[in-house]
């Protein structure tokens, strides 16, 4: 597992997508984003032509571990993108941190039992400023949480910086 963090426009889904590129052939993105307004929505189909006919795209916002099971030993890789809208998701429907930070535990026990590779982008949402309303403050709490369980289990942690991969843990 490679966990590729970073804040937003950081690059991270580039880098990840130009991994995979790269290094696979059988690929899915496994996209967590719902298409909640137009804009969204415009921003999803450009994506998913940005990513080209080879990849095969499941959109799924909550039961991520589900299709992993169902899809993962069919493919060579699986892209998550990404860890932080999944949480937002949960934490939405569900309100129950415990709850979450239980899944995001079954995700990386299932990915760990998995013999495809994965890539998990995830957002850093912990280097600004202590957020304004109790909301925001939990999200960035399990985000932060979360991240750490992530990088911990990964094989390669990387932070990306203005597009730029920084090794944390593990090699290029």
């Amino acid at each position: 597992m490679t966990f590729i963090t970073g804040g937003c426009r950081s690059g991270k889904s580039r880098y990840a997508l130009d991994y995979a590129d790269r290094h696979f052939s059988k690929k899915i993105y496994l996209a967590t984003c719902e298409a909640l307004d137009e804009e969204m929505a415009q921003r999803i189909e450009r994506h998913k032509k940005l990513r080209g006919p080879e990849w095969r795209t499941i959109e799924e916002p909550i039961q991520i571990v589900d299709q992993i099971r169902l899809h993962g030993d069919r493919v060579e890789v699986i892209l998550l993108d990404c860890l932080t809208l999944w949480l937002s998701n949960l934490l939405i429907r569900w309100d129950d941190d415990l709850r979450i930070i239980k899944e995001t535990e079954r995700l990386i026990e299932t990915i760990k039992q998995s013999q495809t590779s994965f890539l998990i982008v995830s957002n850093e949402a912990g280097m600004g400023i202590v957020p304004a309303d109790p909301l925001s403050r939990r999200f960035r709490d399990l985000s932060g949480m979360a991240n750490q369980k992530m990088a911990e289990a990964a094989h390669t942690a990387i932070l990306m910086v203005s597009g730029i991969p920084v090794f944390l843990k593990g090699g290029a």
